[in-house]
């Protein structure tokens, strides 16, 4: 049955078929991150300094993410956000791995792991999304005069 955000995008989960059909085109370290939960090296993904005006979207099925008006330099070495594009286009799970209670993040619709969520952000969620630039693909925003 399909789903619908509250931003008006599709979030039906999608099945196991269309999930691999789509990781087909992932790199290697794209696989390792969104399927394998892996974590990119901080400091190392390409998109920690972009700022350009656009969307981050799930590089796996195109579900925005973050808005960049949302993105802010939290020195962690990962791009970081405050607040998500939808709250309904992303799943949180508790991640008691490496010996420490966290809150991982996953798309809503394909599930790919993003990166995790803790509680020393900015005003003014207080939220900082801590994301792998792997895990993410940026959507640059349109000239005034296309859009």
């Amino acid at each position: 049955m399909a789903s619908k955000s509250e931003s008006g995008h599709d979030i039906t989960p999608l099945t196991a078929d269309e999930r691999e059909t789509l990781a087909a085109g992932l790199t290697p370290e794209e696989r390792r991150v969104m399927l394998d939960h892996g974590t990119e090296r901080p400091f190392c993904g390409g998109l920690l300094d972009n700022k350009e005006d656009g969307v981050y979207a799930c590089r796996l099925c195109g579900l925005p993410l973050f808005r960049s008006q949302a993105k802010f330099e939290s020195g962690t070495g990962w791009p970081s956000f405050f607040s998500p594009f939808d709250p309904d286009h992303i799943a949180t799970i508790r991640d008691v791995s490496h010996g420490m209670i966290r809150t991982e993040i996953r798309c809503r619709r394909c599930d790919a792991h993003l990166g995790h969520v803790f509680p020393d952000g900015p005003r003014p969620s207080g939220l900082r999304y801590c994301m792998n630039s792997a895990a993410l693909a940026f959507v640059p925003a349109l000239p005034p005069g296309q859009r």
